[in-house]
């Protein structure tokens, strides 16, 4: 009796099939990795400022994220509120908060949906604003576009 052994080709063929496999399995958990944040992208389209309407808004980096502020700004700027003014601030947050400054609370609550956060009325006619928004270590902004 002749015993068959599997040839070395099949043995081969067989590791190919195992290290594609593994392969497409990586790069789909890449893939699902770099899938951007849901915070600041999921916030309702209608969360925009009215036509004609001038908000001033104040954004503070409120967490050690460096270039928070600026990307903040940029996206309230897209959906067309008037960022007046943007840094740091010392106070450290976990979460995002958007203060009231000017008895508005349409414009400020219109600003608490485009970040996802709360709205607090806290006037402050000495600004020269209607909203402040501080940042908090919860707030993602969206992607950046990719451009080559």
């Amino acid at each position: 009796m002749i015993e068959e052994r599997p040839s070395r080709r099949r043995y081969g063929r067989i590791i190919v099939v195992v290290l594609i496999l593994l392969g497409i399995g990586w790069i789909g958990w890449q893939l699902l990795a770099l899938r951007p944040a849901r915070n600041a992208s999921s916030a309702p389209e209608d969360a925009r400022a009215p036509e004609g309407v001038r908000i001033k808004v104040e954004v503070l980096n409120a967490t050690q994220t460096k270039g928070l502020a600026r990307r903040a700004t940029v996206y309230l700027r897209d959906r067309g509120f008037d960022v007046v003014g943007s840094g740091n601030v010392a106070e450290q947050r976990a979460s995002t908060v958007v203060y009231d400054r000017s008895a508005h609370p349409e414009w400020a609550r219109l600003v608490g949906r485009a970040m996802n956060a709360p709205v607090v009325e806290r006037p402050d006619s000495s600004r020269y604003l209607d909203v402040t928004v501080l940042l908090g270590g919860n707030w993602r902004p969206p992607a950046l576009p990719f451009h080559p």
